[in-house]
C-alpha cells in the first residue's frame, strides 16, 4: 500500500512528466536538426546532448524530492492521526523556502483544535443532558413511585389488623416484598444521582460511594484524600464520580479482587483520582468492551481530562483520571 502511494505521489508524477517531456524534446530536436547517427561527429553530439539531459533530469529530481519531501511527511502524519484522539499535531521540518508546507500544517493544526474544542463542547452538553435526565428519573422514583409503595404498605398494614388469621402470614410476606422494593428503589435513585454530590461535594460523594461498595460487595476498600479541594465544573465533577462508579463496578464484576485502593489527590490546580485493585488483571492490548474502558476514556476526553490504564494478567489493575 505504501509503495503504491509513493508511486502515485505528486513528486513522482512531476518527475515522470518531466522525463517524458525531455525525452520527447530530445527526439524532436534530433529530428529537426536532421541528426544522422551513422556519422561519428553527430553521434558524439547526440551523446553529449543526451548526457546533458540526463544530468538535468537528475538535478531536477533532487530538487523536486527536496521540495516535496516535507509534503509527503505531512501527509503521512495526517494519515496517522487518530480522529478520536488527535493530540498535539506537529508539522514536519521544512525548508525555509517551502512556506506553503508551513501554512498548510498551521491550517491543519488550527482545524484539529477547532474540531477538538467542538467535540469537547458537544460532549459536555451531552453529559449535562444525561445528568439532568438522571436527576429527573431519580426525583420521580423517589417522590412518586416511592410514595405509591408507601401507600401500598400502609394499606397492607391496615388490612393486617382486620384480616383473618389464615392470611396474616401472606400479608407479612407481601409487606416484606414491598419494603424490599422500596430499598432497591432508593438504592437505584442514589445511583442515578447521588445526593452527596449535590449536598457535600465530590470528595464526600466518593468516600460515601467507596464505603457503600465495600459494605455491599464485602471487598475491603480504602479511600485516601490529600490536598485542598479545588472547584471543578459540574461536568468534571460528574465525570470523576462516574469514573469511580464504573471502576468499582468493574472490580466487583470482573476483577475477582480482595482489596481496592481509591486515592483522591489535588496537586496545584489539577485533581488526580486513581482506583487500584489486586485482582486478576488483564492484557490492555486486547479488547475489553464489556468493562466499559472505551466509555471511560471518551467521557474523560469530553471534559478535558486524561485517562490512564495499567494492568497485566495476575497483577491487578490501576485506573487513573487526571482532571485539570
Amino acid at each position: 500500500m505504501k509503495t503504491r502511494r509513493n508511486s502515485n505521489s505528486l513528486a513522482g508524477q512531476v518527475i515522470a512528466a518531466n522525463v517524458l517531456m525531455v525525452v520527447a524534446t530530445l527526439f524532436a530536436a534530433s529530428a529537426i536538426t536532421h541528426l544522422n547517427l551513422t556519422i561519428e561527429d553527430q553521434r558524439l553530439q547526440f551523446a553529449l546532448l543526451g548526457l546533458s539531459i540526463v544530468l538535468f533530469l537528475l538535478v531536477n529530481m533532487l530538487m523536486l524530492r527536496r521540495r516535496f519531501s516535507p509534503l509527503e511527511r505531512l501527509i503521512e502524519q495526517v494519515e496517522a492521526i487518530d480522529p478520536a484522539d488527535p493530540g498535539e499535531f506537529e508539522a514536519p521540518e521544512a525548508h525555509e523556502a517551502v512556506q506553503e508546507i508551513d501554512r498548510l500544517a498551521a491550517s491543519f493544526r488550527r482545524m484539529l483544535r477547532r474540531i477538538d474544542d467542538e467535540r469537547k463542547r458537544s460532549g459536555r452538553l451531552v453529559l449535562r443532558a444525561q445528568e439532568e435526565e438522571r436527576r429527573r428519573l431519580a426525583r420521580d422514583l423517589h417522590d412518586e413511585v416511592n410514595q405509591s409503595l408507601t401507600a401500598i404498605l400502609l394499606r397492607l398494614e391496615a388490612l393486617s389488623q382486620s384480616a383473618p388469621s389464615g392470611v396474616g402470614g401472606e400479608l407479612t410476606e407481601v409487606k416484606r416484598l414491598v419494603n424490599q422494593a422500596m430499598d432497591e428503589l432508593l438504592k437505584l435513585a442514589r445511583q442515578l444521582r447521588p445526593s452527596a454530590l449535590d449536598d457535600h461535594g465530590l470528595t464526600a460523594a466518593i468516600v460515601s460511594q467507596v464505603r457503600r461498595f465495600s459494605s455491599q460487595t464485602g471487598i475491603r476498600a480504602d479511600v485516601r484524600t490529600s490536598g485542598e479541594p479545588v472547584e471543578l465544573e459540574s461536568v468534571q465533577e460528574i465525570a470523576a464520580y462516574r469514573f469511580t462508579q464504573e471502576a468499582l463496578t468493574n472490580v466487583a464484576q470482573h476483577a475477582h479482587a480482595t482489596h481496592v485502593e481509591v486515592d483522591l489527590s489535588v496537586n496545584g490546580h489539577a485533581l488526580e483520582l486513581s482506583v487500584r485493585d489486586d485482582g486478576r488483571g488483564f492484557d490492555p492490548g486486547t479488547q475489553h468492551d464489556g468493562i466499559g474502558l472505551s466509555g471511560m476514556a471518551e467521557r474523560a476526553r469530553m471534559v478535558g481530562a486524561r485517562f490512564e490504564l495499567q494492568s497485566r494478567p495476575g497483577g491487578g489493575t490501576s485506573l487513573t483520571l487526571q482532571v485539570p
